[in-house]
């Protein structure tokens, strides 16, 4: 059986072993005294004590890299190649050149190593029944139970306590970025209505593309020698592109973007969710084609049209439902662990089931939710608006009524509906969908800037072979 798709997406960017920074610490320094040792011979041990096997000059691992105040180890790269390499040949990429491919991991552990710390430093965490539940909707999603899953992650060579913590590093790193980038990400009224006049103005018929990427990045404050020389690597891409060059394997030997080892592959984008830099090259070639290099503030680019497909435009209107509710957010915090969170929430719910506080009293006293100001009113909600953890438990509410304590990416919530109603899709839909079109456009560059940020501030050393 093939690689599970799910699983391959997430493990893609943080798959490899996790062997011990503490260990790596110790061992390596192990190294030096037999380097430096003298031709005579070494006196006897005490009476008594036994030289402990190690002691054979033997290294059993080493530092690679250092990465702040941690380290990455010879066999952690060594792992990460070997699951990688299992992983592109599954999915018949083209493994680039061992070398190549070991400086793209090594950079892609150096960048993965140093937003760990940061998710560390704010006391970002995942625990065990939020990766129990995020593994089952992995398994559920796969149409398997959680068994099965690992019976099946285990014959394809990965160990199942591997596999958890790869996800639960995914789910950190995704929340992570949700407060680093997604939160940040503003949208004005001006640009979502240049967006409707531009998509009215657009052809009738909307175009979608299948894309693939290459990115050369630019460190940031680079000297114009630097970005002299990013160019030319980026060149030198576009050279053997044009002389027959398989862009995966490519994108897996150069790019710097983070879908680098799965070829490159971005997947289909409509054209006005890409930068306009994008469409306007994009537009001009056939399937198959790629375009000349395309330098935007993250680097410089070269895109492959996979394919182009129409997508159905003027669909008839239909009615959905809208819901309008409240809530009350407690968010998970290094002060407040998910159980004392759930706890509150349900001693909360008690006081309103019992009439003794109003809703939107105890959102304005105890909610971390922006809306906590109105009352926690979240206004009227459209499908797919919210988490799906969110709108299911929403959708099996009756107006008036209160849920349960229900957790979710962002914390614990108390949820109540206020009031339904159908409505046509409208103007303020419309605006939504332009807004999360504009906010999807802006997020995946925004991504790459904080992803470099990140990497730039690190203090990174690299290790000798013999050190």
């Amino acid at each position: 059986m093939h690689q599970l798709k799910i699983a391959t997406v997430l493990l893609c960017a943080i798959s490899g072993a996790t062997t011990s920074s503490v260990w790596a610490q110790q061992a390596a320094p192990a190294a030096k005294p037999a380097a430096a040792a003298p031709a005579v011979a070494a006196p006897a041990p005490a009476k008594g004590f036994t030289p402990p096997k190690s002691s054979s000059g033997q290294t059993i691992d080493s530092i690679a890299v250092v990465v702040n105040d941690d380290v990455i180890t010879r066999n952690e790269v060594a792992a990460r190649i070997k699951s990688v390499e299992q992983r592109m040949k599954a999915q018949n990429i083209p493994v680039p050149d061992p070398a190549d491919l070991r400086r793209q991991l090594l950079e892609r552990m150096i960048v993965e190593r140093a937003q760990m710390q940061l998710a560390k430093e704010m006391g970002v965490r995942v625990d065990d029944l939020t990766l129990d539940r995020a593994i089952g909707r992995i398994a559920e999603q796969q149409k398997m139970t959680v068994q099965d899953l690992r019976n099946q992650m285990e014959k394809e060579g990965t160990p199942f306590a591997t596999f958890r913590e790869e996800i639960r590093d995914e789910i950190i790193m995704q929340r992570l970025r949700e407060h680093e980038v997604d939160a940040k990400i503003q949208i004005s009224d001006s640009e979502v209505d240049n967006f409707l006049e531009a998509e009215k103005a657009a052809a009738s018929e909307q175009v979608e593309m299948n894309l693939a990427q290459i990115l050369v990045r630019i460190p940031e404050n680079s000297s114009p020698e630097q970005i002299a020389a990013r160019r030319a690597r980026a060149e030198e891409v576009s050279r053997q592109l044009r002389t027959g060059a398989d862009f995966s394997k490519m994108a897996a030997s150069y790019s710097d973007a983070s879908d680098a080892l799965s070829g490159g592959d971005i997947g289909w984008r409509a054209s006005d969710r890409l930068p306009p830099l994008f469409t306007e090259q994009l537009l001009k070639l056939k399937p198959g084609q790629i375009t000349p290099i395309i330098k935007s503030n993250t680097g410089f680019h070269i895109l492959k049209l996979v394919d182009r497909r129409s997508a159905a435009q003027a669909q008839a209107v239909a009615a959905v439902q809208q819901t309008h509710a409240r809530h009350i957010l407690l968010k998970i915090t290094p002060a407040l662990s998910a159980a004392e969170a759930k706890r509150k929430l349900a001693e909360l719910k008690e006081r309103l089931d019992n009439k003794a506080a109003k809703f939107e009293d105890l959102a304005r006293l105890f909610s971390n939710d922006g809306s906590a100001a109105k009352g926690g009113d979240l206004g009227w909600l459209y499908p797919g608006d919210t988490v799906p953890e969110f709108e299911t438990a929403m959708n099996a509410l009756k107006p008036g009524e209160v849920s349960e304590p229900i957790e979710s990416s962002f914390g614990f919530h108390l949820i109540e509906v206020l009031e339904r109603k159908s409505d046509d899709v409208s103007k303020e839909k419309q605006r939504s969908a332009a807004r999360n079109a504009l906010r999807e456009r802006k997020l995946e560059e925004a991504t790459e800037n904080w992803a470099r940020e990140v990497r730039d501030r690190a203090y990174v050393e690299f290790r000798a072979e013999d050190q």
